[in-house]
């Protein structure tokens, strides 16, 4: 008889399996191979020839006999060919169904007997603590009604060895346990025992002369494990983050002037606990390298070398930066696509001159290969719509290819925050000149529930609530609604906002509002606000856009003190704003979040008048600049902002001015100053006023502080200068005295000054922002405040 049997693998727990069906006195076989058989222990039916009159099929319980005589390579009329017949074996247990398969013959009659392998009922786990059941099932082949085989129940178990391994258990353990069940079904039960995480306990670096060790351990993501690092997993090893430091080693190196750096070795060693691993770093740093002549040769008519001159962000005499001369290369090719050119490549070429440790640089200018795209396709977006991430491409089908347009897509599509994952590929097209671009999104949940806490010196303490859909059924369009309750300001927002309105570069939408602050301790009066504000706006380009919005609100200065100022009592009651304001915005800063580089310039005007009791015309501009000095200290987190404003207001014909449509000075625009602190005052009372002309400047160095980075620690110190001036008041003729002593306005254009220093720390509980301005100059009736907090967070 021709035999084919498996052999599971030699384990405790799969023992008990190897016992199903018939005993053979043939020695198993692994899956795939087909035992080794000599001609005299050959069976008679292979060699007697004959024709196969029928096809018994024997020991199936759940497959059809038609669907296993569909596997085999003979059919009654064919011979008892012995090739056949074993190829007619190989298949059948290729199929995964069977443990064990066996032809035999009886007279002309080909007899299949099968040994079915059992039915997967069900998969559980047990004694996993650090990865759920539902972080562990979808990762299995294994699965209920799935046939079961002990190659498949191995793979899962080392699949779930390599998931606890990425999250930092190495020391896990997994024991698949199989209990069976009648009708030929199993139990597959993994018996897990998590272990402990497994942490870096130490980093070393070789090689390194250039840098210390403490340096270089800040470039690379990886850190050995220390206590406050509880809610980061930077100390936990991971294969891939070591390559990644490998790469950030060598292009930290190549930054600052080391053109020959190699990393000869990068590699992680289990303590023999398995408690712990050690990673070691070996650099051949080289020697260090000035850039010496720049060459630009432009190949394309009617543009020259000279006029790519302003794009280098290197000259010569600078030490070599591997950085730089990417971000050169970037700017030259979208300054020659700005001027008309459709395809074009610039390509650095680096020439080493050893003895002077001088490196040339030369950039060649030129056309690139025409390629257009021929399609864009989208995979992955389960909710989120075509239009919604197409709008997002810089190109569109039949537009010349190109990388920066397609990284700049990029960009923009992780930007929205939608997805967990963007990744943008190309492949060629059904033609050498056509490329197919696609792009591949995991779609993650974009609404929130948010509860948050905190405390800040303007607020006091506050609670905030919020409901939010930052992508509403696909669509795109930001709806929320927001409640603060604090000490002093308390607030409900409902918004909602269409960043595409029409399907066009518009961003349109609305804002309903209800404000009251409580002044307590900074004005001597409360004040509540009810409106709505739609507002409508569009981008130029990538850097330039503007914003137009309507508000018409409803303001009340109510529960003024006795003795406030008579200036603030003649304020007291209900008015009615109507405006229309716009802002317009040039931004060049590298990021709008956390900026290192360049600038942003905002212009705002407000005007006010089209009804209700206000007539004013209200502008001001806001500015601010962003020097990195990385180049000087070698870590991003040193650099200088600039910043200054300037705003004026002025009534209209017949116009009146309210306190609450003045600008005030103090609190975030002048630190070491209350709200309202600085400018015009009361004599008397002391009560801020407000004025109409406020200027603002500041200087501030960013620098990090002498802690481990992952504390999320950094330092400033300041300067601030302002002054506000120009108070006019209702009525105000009508004050002559206040008690007996003459009525009197402080308000001196002298400008005022704070200085002093700050910490923030980002913590997983939000932002923490700490000023202390001990050094003030300040006019007489100014309020000061030396020390500053802030503090909130959303969950």
């Amino acid at each position: 008889m021709l035999t084919y049997r498996a052999v599971w693998p030699v384990a405790t727990w799969l023992l008990p399996l190897l016992v199903i069906g018939t005993a053979s006195a043939q020695t198993p076989a692994p899956r795939g191979h087909t035992p080794h058989r000599s001609a005299a222990t050959r069976p008679a039916a292979e060699s007697a020839g004959g024709v196969i009159e029928a096809i018994k099929v024997e020991g199936n319980q759940r497959i059809e006999d038609g669907t296993i005589r569909s596997y085999l390579l003979v059919q009654p009329g064919d011979h008892f060919d012995p090739d056949r017949l074993d190829r007619s074996l190989k298949t059948l247990y290729a199929t995964g169904l069977f443990q064990d398969v066996r032809l035999g013959r009886s007279g002309n009659t080909l007899i299949v007997h099968v040994v079915e392998n059992p039915i997967v009922n069900r998969v559980a786990f047990e004694g996993n603590h650090k990865l759920s059941d539902s972080q562990l099932r979808p990762e299995l082949q294994l699965r209920s009604r799935a046939v079961f085989t002990p190659a498949e129940a191995e793979a899962d178990r080392q699949k779930i060895l390599d998931m606890y391994a990425k999250k930092g258990y190495y020391d896990a353990t997994v024991e698949p346990k199989i209990i069976r069940l009648d009708q030929n079904r199993v139990d597959v039960v993994f018996q897990i025992n998590d272990g402990s995480s497994t942490l870096i306990s130490k980093i070393v670096f070789t090689g390194n002369k250039a840098f210390s060790e403490n340096r270089l351990s800040e470039v690379i993501n990886s850190r050995e494990s220390r206590w406050w690092r509880f809610l980061s997993s930077s100390d936990q090893y991971d294969p891939e983050r070591l390559a990644f430091d490998r790469e950030l080693l060598r292009r930290f190196y190549l930054k600052n002037g080391y053109a020959d750096i190699k990393i000869t070795n990068a590699s992680a060693e289990l303590s023999p606990d398995r408690k712990g691993f050690f990673l070691s770093f070996t650099v051949d740093e080289g020697e260090r390298y000035k850039v010496g002549k720049i060459t630009i040769n432009s190949q394309l008519r009617h543009l020259s070398g000279a006029d790519l001159q302003p794009d280098l962000q290197l000259h010569e005499g600078d030490w070599y930066d591997g950085d730089a001369i990417g971000r050169t290369a970037d700017m030259m090719e979208e300054a020659v696509h700005n001027r008309g050119f459709a395809f074009v490549q610039v390509k650095p070429r680096v020439t080493r001159n050893v003895a002077k440790h001088t490196v040339d640089l030369t950039f060649e200018v030129g056309e690139g290969p025409r390629v257009y795209v021929e399609r864009i396709d989208i995979v992955g977006n389960t909710r989120t719509e075509d239009k919604v991430i197409r709008r997002e491409f810089s190109l569109a089908e039949g537009d010349p290819y190109s990388a920066e347009a397609i990284r700049k897509s990029k960009t923009r599509l992780t930007d929205l925050g939608y997805f967990t994952s963007v990744d943008v590929t190309t492949t060629p097209g059904s033609a050498p000149d056509k490329a197919v671009v696609t792009t591949n999104i995991s779609e993650k949940a974009t609404g929130e529930l948010s509860f948050g806490g905190g405390y800040s010196t303007d607020a006091g303490a506050l609670l905030d609530v919020g409901l939010s859909e930052r992508n509403l059924i696909g669509t795109g369009i930001n709806a929320s609604i927001n409640g603060v309750l604090a000490q002093y300001r308390s607030s409900i927002t409902a918004s909602v906002t269409d960043p595409h309105f029409l399907d066009r570069n518009l961003v349109a939408g609305a804002d309903i509002f209800m404000i009251q602050t409580n002044y307590l301790g900074t004005e001597p009066y409360d004040e509540r606000r009810y409106g709505i504000a739609p507002r409508i706006g569009y981008d130029f380009n990538d850097h330039l856009r503007q914003v137009w919005s309507y508000t018409v609100a409803d303001r009340d200065v109510y529960n003024i003190y006795s003795y406030a100022s008579p200036y603030i009592l003649n304020e007291s009651g209900w008015t009615l704003l109507s405006q229309i304001s716009q802002v317009i915005t040039l931004d060049y800063r590298d990021s709008r979040i956390q900026p290192h580089s360049g600038y942003v310039v905002e212009l705002g005007t407000d005007l006010a008048g089209l009804g209700g009791d206000s007539r004013f015309v209200r502008g001001n501009i806001n500015s601010a600049y962003y020097y990195p000095l990385e180049k000087y200290f070698g870590n991003p987190d040193w650099g200088i902002k600039l910043g200054g404003s300037f705003g004026y207001m002025s009534l209209l014909s017949g116009g009146r001015e309210e306190i609450i449509d003045r600008f005030f000075l103090g609190g975030d625009n002048l630190r070491g100053f209350f709200i309202g602190g600085a400018g015009p005052h009361d004599a008397i009372t002391g009560d801020p006023l407000g004025g109409r002309m406020l200027w603002t400047e500041t200087q501030e160095l960013r620098f990090p502080l002498p802690v481990s980075p992952d504390l999320g620690l950094s330092g400033r110190a300041f300067v601030d200068v302002g002054s506000l001036t120009q108070a006019n008041f209702r009525n105000s003729s009508s004050c002559h005295y206040i008690n007996g002593v003459p009525c009197e306005i402080l308000a001196s254009a002298t400008p005022r000054i704070g200085a002093g220093v700050g910490i923030s720390w980002r913590t997983a509980f939000g932002l923490i922002n700490v000023d202390l301005a001990p050094f003030v100059y300040k006019q007489p009736g100014d309020q000061t405040q030396i020390f500053r907090f802030g503090f909130g967070t959303r969950f």
